[in-house]
């Protein structure tokens, strides 16, 4: 679980400083940055499973394509880039397994990961431009001082469940040479932190020394590792979620979508074994079924029951929805909200399931009455901060951007976060980049201390239209807006 990022130097992010609780919802308008923030989450944990360069070609420029590595650096005005700084304070389960299966325990589970990244133009044999690793830092933070670095309302059941531990020392540190070279130093994981630690000259690195740890000497930076990979962008698309499967598909939801009658038809037959305590024939196991039917009736109505229909000749699994009137509706005739609320409504009952899920505007495909029902959808996802974490309660959240004022009006006060364009100093340049603001009264911006939006900025988002109906548009040419009979209905501007 993220609780705390701060960025800068990436894209427009300067000085950037974020907490988030379990469910966060970022409210901006278009361009502003909102999917900066995204991509430096998404950057980190492509920096735990490839080399640096590569990770930095995934990241997304403007327009979807990646023609230079450039444009994850904030430029000055002098031509010159600033370094990236990234930190990351996380909550890790504390056991897991590394990339060869092998069993990992976590000496603490609350861990901030520092790294800063350089830009370095080509010059002499080097044709090339390439990215610099200075600084990498895995530490912990004490479990008595957990309370004020989870500024989110919790109980301390819930959190003496999730920060356990203690350390005396770093788990990865950098340190500066005599002759000014940075090595970072990969200390072995004992509870006294005795033994001889690794040393890499950071300038040669092709990749984090995060990403490289095992858990036979790391367990867990294993661990941090393992959960900066579970990070992941859910962008459903309708045609992923409308594929059949084939009966050796992945039984796990891909981030597009793929795999949701797989994924369904684990999740009903894992529930049946665990009731039954034995395995059961395919046509048991409805219980899961009947949940997800019972919670798409919040967004549709007349929804029967949902099942999965298994082809035993063709081998393929395919979603099916049947109506009250006992019609039966195909995946490919089911609306594109319609889907993607499906694929949430079993991230919901998947206990396997856990990290973070970033989603962008999950309003798209939702009629403007039924988003309330998505927005509580995607609050039930999220870990219960109320109650010890267990399989009824996975260490999951959340975070979505919009910039919707339907969905604004309706999130709760103490989740929203509102992206301002903001003009930022940095040295002698100025610099158009983000500011992240709350509400006021709410513990963002109480217990984290974090900047207030000006109450003009915020009902901007509540009252998104400046133009006043114009009564003399005649015809064809009048709008709703001009209609005398909705004058009444509208806010005063």
């Amino acid at each position: 679980m993220l609780t705390r990022l701060r960025v800068n130097g990436f894209k427009n992010l300067i000085h950037m400083d974020l907490h988030f609780g379990p469910f966060t919802c970022i409210a901006g308008a278009n361009a502003v940055g909102k999917s900066n923030l995204f991509d430096a989450i998404l950057f980190l944990r492509s920096l735990m499973d490839a080399p640096i360069m590569d990770a930095a070609m995934a990241v997304r420029e403007e327009g979807g394509s990646v023609s230079d590595i450039r444009h994850l650096f904030t430029q000055m005005e002098t031509d010159g880039y600033l370094p990236i700084e990234l930190e990351a304070e996380m909550l890790v389960p504390d056991t897991g397994s590394d990339y060869l299966d092998q069993p990992a325990e976590a000496k603490t589970t609350f861990l901030v990961y520092r790294l800063e990244l350089r830009y370095r133009p080509p010059a002499g044999n080097v044709s090339r431009p390439r990215i610099e690793l200075v600084e990498e830092r895995l530490e912990y933070v004490k479990k008595g001082e957990a309370h004020a670095h989870l500024p989110f309302q919790h109980k301390v059941k819930w959190r003496d469940s999730v920060v356990k531990g203690r350390r005396t020392s770093p788990y990865i540190s950098t340190e500066t040479q005599e002759d000014g070279a940075q090595v970072v130093k990969l200390h072995p994981d004992s509870s006294t932190g005795g033994g001889r630690a690794r040393l890499f000259q950071a300038e040669k690195l092709p990749r984090t020394v995060l990403s490289t740890v095992n858990a036979q000497e790391s367990p867990t930076a294993v661990l941090a590792r393992q959960e900066m990979l579970s990070w992941r962008l859910l962008q459903l698309e309708p045609v992923a979620l409308r594929a059949p499967d084939g009966f050796d598909a992945p039984p796990r939801l891909a981030s597009n979508g793929a795999h949701l009658p797989a994924t369904l038809f684990r999740l009903s037959q894992e529930q049946a074994g665990h009731d039954s305590g034995h395995p059961v024939p395919e046509k048991n196991g409805e219980r899961v079924l009947t949940q997800i039917a019972n919670r798409l009736s919040e967004l549709i109505d007349q929804v029967g029951r949902v099942a999965i229909d298994r082809d035993d000749k063709r081998e393929l699994s395919t979603l099916l929805l049947t109506d009250r009137y006992g019609t039966e509706l195909p995946a490919k005739a089911l609306s594109d909200g319609t889907l993607r609320f499906l694929a949430l409504a079993s991230i919901e009952i998947d206990p396997t399931l856990t990290g973070l899920i970033c989603m962008e505007e999950p309003e798209n495909g939702i009629h403007p009455e039924r988003i309330g029902a998505m927005l509580r959808l995607l609050q039930d996802i999220v870990v219960d901060p109320e109650l010890p974490i267990g399989d009824d309660n996975p260490l999951r959240q959340v975070i979505i951007n919009t910039h919707s004022p339907v969905v604004v009006s309706q999130v709760p006060d103490d989740t929203l976060v509102f992206a301002v364009p903001e003009q930022q100093a940095v040295g002698d340049s100025l610099i158009k980049g983000v500011s992240f603001r709350g509400l006021s009264e709410t513990w963002r911006t109480k217990a984290a201390n974090r900047a207030v939006i000006a109450k003009g900025q915020a009902l901007s988002f509540l009252q998104p239209i400046a133009e006043k109906g114009d009564p003399e548009r005649k015809g064809a040419d009048r709008r709703v807006m001009d209609r005398e009979d909705m004058v009444q209905l509208r806010l005063p501007l």
